[in-house]
């Protein structure tokens, strides 16, 4: 029986039944279900349940299967999944958005402009900051996100998130070796305290769409208790663990100096690494380091638009496609506004698809399947939720992008992978579900009033930069 066979077969009513009846059904789109045998489905229609997808298939069956309280016309629209950002800083960077000069070099990027920057939001700063950044992430078709660790006020941040429907895992910054800025500074003891208070508080928010992670700093902000600590945690509460590593050569440097072995190789011997890691930038590792990734089953979220801006040397030296070739799960992340300055993740999955073609001078290095399948697939491996989303088939999350076709880069359509790698990025995110709610519709949020959230943004980061002390260095003179 084929898939069309099979899929008919289940959504097929038996003879005289009365058709179930859903909650919405999309229908007449291009369907990208990224599915085991990755098909897409021309005139096709996607049937949600509450926050569940019921069906996916050829608009004809799902309809003499379904009937809908909400029929959206899906004929201009191609739908996916919802993307899934591996890691971005939700707070801190949002409200200073490029204030950092570009010229930066790694160490003064962090420790002269980005650790005094967060020092200086205010709970409600920090706030709104989250939520601007789920907007941006929503509106360009990211459903589910890790957050970098960056959060001061834990419990606003969530608050706001819930109201604008994202679903993600969250964390307070944490780390217990540097004494400044003073703000941050935490015993061991309290450090771990403080992951087992969010790790009880924030379990399930929302249904499950939000909750917390042990998220670590990393780098070499950690004791080997704290590192510990925090991997044996995150294995009795099942959740997953995530922290920064070897951006640069700052890391591998220090951890050679200080316990004679390479990051990876300290951290698997700590019992760190593990299914449940997903680590972020590895960029400066060796071939041993890759086998470990690989054999613990480690997930790495790279950052390309960091990489290039902070001058990691992703295209000299990094390893991604060993790390591929090997097996180990590789996704996307977008890091922060200071580095990226974008959390559009499908900007930075073109730049995994092309970077490397040109660092090797080889074609074939990560097609546009392969690097859909990182912004959508990996991530969602990389945060256990790979029997939830990820993918558009019945049982899944409700989490889906309508990318408008009615638009330049869009026309004319003939390879969807190309077009949404090569040619599309968020700007043509027309509609957005998480959980089977609409929160995107026609380009605007549907709940966030987006003209208030835009004004407070800027006074706030107005404020945050004033009290910062630090210099606005932008090279043209503002009259």
């Amino acid at each position: 029986m084929t898939s069309d066979e099979t899929l008919r077969a289940q959504t097929q009513p038996a003879l005289g039944a009365t058709p179930r009846q859903v909650d919405t059904i999309i229908s007449g789109a291009l369907v990208v279900t990224m599915d085991a045998e990755r098909r897409v489905i021309s005139d096709g229609a996607v049937a949600i349940d509450g926050d569940t997808i019921a069906a996916v298939g050829k608009t004809a069956d799902v309809l003499a299967a379904f009937g809908a309280r909400e029929l959206v016309d899906g004929r201009r629209f191609v739908l996916t999944p919802g993307l899934v950002n591996t890691h971005i800083h939700i707070t801190g960077e949002p409200l200073t958005r490029g204030y950092v000069p570009d010229d930066t070099p790694f160490f003064e990027n962090v420790f002269v402009w980005l650790t005094p920057l967060y020092s200086h939001y205010d709970e409600r700063e920090e706030r709104l900051s989250g939520q601007l950044a789920a907007l941006e992430m929503l509106r360009s078709g990211t459903t589910t996100f890790l957050e970098a660790g960056t959060i001061r006020f834990l419990d606003a941040v969530v608050d706001g998130l819930v109201e604008t429907g994202i679903r993600g895992r969250v964390g307070r910054w944490t780390w217990d070796l540097p004494p400044e800025p003073e703000v941050y500074r935490q015993t061991t003891d309290e450090a771990i305290k403080g992951l087992v208070d969010e790790l009880d508080r924030f379990a399930s928010v929302a249904d499950g769409r939000l909750a917390a992670w042990p998220i670590l700093v990393g780098h070499t902000t950690c004791t080997d208790e704290l590192w510990k600590a925090a991997a044996e945690l995150a294995r009795e509460r099942g959740t997953g663990l995530s922290f920064h590593m070897s951006p640069a050569h700052l890391d591998p440097e220090y951890f050679l100096a200080t316990y004679d072995r390479r990051p990876m190789e300290h951290l698997a011997d700590l019992g760190v690494l593990g299914e449940n890691v997903i680590l972020t930038h590895a960029v400066h590792v060796d071939d041993n380091e890759i086998d470990i990734l690989a054999a613990t089953g480690t997930s790495v979220a790279p950052c390309p638009t960091t990489a290039l801006k902070v001058s990691y040397g992703i295209t000299q030296i990094g390893k991604f496609p060993e790390m591929v070739a090997k097996g180990v799960n590789v996704a996307i992340g977008t890091d922060g506004n200071n580095a990226s300055n974008y959390s559009d993740l499908m900007r930075a999955t073109y730049l995994v698809a092309g970077l490397f073609k040109d660092g090797r001078r080889d074609a074939t290095m990560f097609p546009a399947e392969q690097a859909f399948e990182m912004a959508t697939l990996a991530g969602a491996r990389g945060l256990g939720l790979e029997d939830q989303i990820g993918v558009l088939a019945p049982g899944r999350k409700a989490d889906l992008v309508a990318h408008d076709t009615d638009r330049p880069e869009w026309r004319p359509l003939l390879n969807v992978a190309n077009q949404l790698v090569w040619s599309a990025d968020g700007r043509g995110v027309h509609s957005v579900w998480v959980d089977g709610h609409r929160v995107v519709e026609n380009y605007h949020h549907t709940t966030v009033d987006e003209d208030r959230l835009y004004a407070e943004a800027q006074a706030a980061g107005e404020a945050i930069t004033t009290r910062s002390g630090l210099p606005n260095k932008a090279r043209w003179p503002v009259l």
